[in-house]
C-alpha cells in the first residue's frame, strides 16, 4: 500500500492485475502458483478471468485478494470481462446479451483488447470489438499481451529471438484508434466510462525444447500493465468487503493504469481547488483557485485531455496548470518514447 497526498485528502493506493489465465483455461498455473507469483511482484490484488470458466479459487491467498471474474469468450471476436457476477456466463455471438446479462446479475464488464491488430507478421488471427455500436460498461484500453502478439514477428529465427529477448520494445502505447473510442464513450455520458490495462497473462508453456520453457512467466506480466486503484479508506481485512472495494474503485473509474517496465513509480496526477483533490474518476467543482497537478520522479512526455481533445502538452517531471472550463481531463503520458501512466478522467464540473 502506498499513500498520496495529505491530510484530510490522503488516499489508499494498491497495485493490482487484471485480465489473467489459469490452468481453468488457457493459461498454465493454479491459483496458487498465481498468487505467489503476484506477491513477488508487489501486487496486492488480482482478478482472474478465465474464458468462459468461474472454477478458479477466490479470497485472500498467499497474502493477495484474489477475485474471480470470468472472459466471456466467443470464438473470433468480441470477448468481455465480466466482473461482479457470480456465475459462469455462457458466451454467445451476440455480446450485447452477454453484457446485459452480466449487468441483470449485477456485474459490469470491459470490451477486451478492442483493437487487435489485422496487420501481424504471425499466424495468430485477432480478437477485436467487432461493433463499436455495441456499447460495453468499459475499456481495456491497454493489454500487454495482445499488443506484443500483434507485433510478434515469427517469420525467421531472428526475429523470433527479437521478439523474446527485446520483448517490452514490442509493447508501446495504448493504441489511439481505442483512445479515441473511450473519448467518444466518455463525451456522450455524464458519468464515467472506466478504462482498465490488462496483462493477459497465460504463462504459455512451449515444449519445442527439451526442457518446457514458460513463455513470460506471471511474476513477469505481474510487473508490466499495472492498475493502482485509489481509495478513500484502508483495504478491510473482510475478504467480501475487500472485493466490493476493489471491484467498486474499478467500476468507478477509480485507478491510475501505468507500465512498471516503463517507470516502477506512478506519478501523481490530481486536481485541486486548494481545499479539495479529486483523482482519476473523480469529480471536484470548478472555481477560481483550480489547478491540475502532475509530479513525477522522471521527466515524462505527457499529454492533457479534455473532453477527447488536447488540452496541454509538456516534457517536464512536475507542472501546474490552472483550469477554467469544465470538462473530463485524463493523462496521458510516456518515457523515452513507451506509454508510462493513463488515467481515468477526472470530471470539473
Amino acid at each position: 500500500m502506498t499513500l498520496g497526498l495529505t491530510g484530510k485528502n490522503s488516499k489508499f493506493r494498491y497495485n493490482g492485475a487484471v485480465h489473467i489465465h489459469s490452468l481453468y483455461s488457457d493459461g498454465t498455473g493454479n491459483i496458487d502458483l498465481i498468487s505467489k507469483s503476484a506477491k513477488q511482484a508487489g501486487l496486492f490484488w488480482i482478478i482472474v478471468t478465465d474464458h468462459n470458466n468461474f472454477d478458479v479459487e477466490e479470497g485472500i491467498i498467499n497474502g493477495v485478494t484474489v477475485i474471480r471474474g470470468e472472459e466471456i469468450s466467443s470464438k473470433s471476436r468480441n470477448h468481455y470481462i465480466a466482473l461482479g457476477i457470480n456465475e459462469c456466463i455462457k458466451p454467445s455471438d451476440d455480446v450485447q446479451k452477454s453484457a446485459e446479462t452480466v449487468r441483470n446479475l449485477g456485474g459490469f464488464g470491459f470490451a477486451a483488447h478492442p483493437d487487435e491488430s489485422d496487420n501481424r507478421p504471425n499466424n495468430h488471427q485477432p480478437i477485436k470489438w467487432a461493433d463499436k455500436n455495441i456499447i460495453p460498461d468499459g475499456i481495456e484500453i491497454w493489454n500487454w499481451f495482445s499488443q506484443w502478439a500483434d507485433n510478434y514477428n515469427n517469420t525467421n529465427i531472428f526475429q523470433i529471438a527479437y521478439s523474446y529477448f527485446f520483448k517490452n520494445r514490442l509493447v508501446t502505447t495504448p493504441y489511439r484508434e481505442t483512445l479515441k473510442w473511450w473519448d467518444i464513450l466518455n463525451n456522450s455520458k455524464e458519468q464515467t466510462v472506466p478504462a482498465i490495462g490488462g496483462v493477459d497473462a497465460h504463462a504459455l508453456k512451449n515444449n519445442d525444447y527439451i526442457i518446457p520453457v514458460i513463455v513470460f512467466p506471471y511474476k513477469f506480466l505481474f510487473k508490466t500493465i499495472t492498475n493502482q486503484i485509489i481509495l478513500d479508506e484502508p483495504l478491510s481485512n473482510d475478504f467480501p468487503k475487500r472485493k466490493e472495494q476493489i471491484l467498486n474503485a474499478l467500476k468507478l473509474g477509480r485507478n491510475l493504469i501505468y507500465n512498471r517496465q516503463t517507470n516502477n513509480m506512478p506519478p501523481q496526477f490530481y486536481i485541486t481547488d486548494g481545499t479539495e483533490y479529486a483523482e482519476s474518476g473523480e469529480i471536484i467543482n470548478l472555481d477560481l483557485n483550480t489547478y491540475l497537478h502532475f509530479n513525477c520522479n522522471k521527466k515524462a512526455h505527457i499529454k492533457i485531455y479534455r473532453n477527447g481533445s488536447e488540452f496541454a502538452d509538456f516534457h517536464t517531471d512536475k507542472t501546474k496548470i490552472k483550469i477554467t472550463e469544465f470538462g473530463k481531463y485524463r493523462l496521458e503520458s510516456e518515457i523515452n518514447g513507451y506509454g508510462y501512466a493513463y488515467s481515468n478522467p477526472i470530471t470539473v464540473k
